[in-house]
């Protein structure tokens, strides 16, 4: 996160960028994960949006040369809520995101993406 973006990110962005990989999928999933992967189990069409966020994370780990593991989808994870923060958007709080499927799946990108994140740790045991 260079200097001008700290200036814009809320302080929990900042302390983010310093947690250790597991740390951050931690948070990661205490911000979006938990209410993202209840609503997509409990919805088939959300549930496929984010399988297909979920390849797209993959593919973009492999392209990059990173491994797809904490360190590699922290370190996605990070630049994309710092992407995020630099259009004006945030991460919400834990307990904060959206509840419902209907929700979810008019989310925005950044929100899909990042529990695509969550999802594969889940998955890969990394939390």
């Amino acid at each position: 996160m260079t200097t001008e973006n700290i200036a814009l990110a809320p302080i929990a962005a900042v302390a983010a960028a310093a947690l250790p990989a597991a740390d951050h999928l931690d948070e990661m999933m205490a911000r979006v994960g938990v209410d993202g992967l209840v609503a997509a189990y409990a919805s088939p069409a959300l549930l496929a949006r984010i399988d297909q966020h979920a390849a797209e994370v993959r593919e973009a780990l492999t392209d990059a040369g990173r491994a797809i593991d904490a360190e590699g989808l922290s370190a996605y994870a990070r630049s994309i809520a710092a992407g995020a923060v630099r259009m004006g958007r945030s991460v919400p709080q834990p307990g904060a995101a959206p509840q419902t499927p209907a929700e979810w799946l008019t989310a925005d990108w950044h929100l899909l993406r990042l529990l695509a994140v969550c999802q594969i740790a889940e998955a890969a045991d990394l939390l």
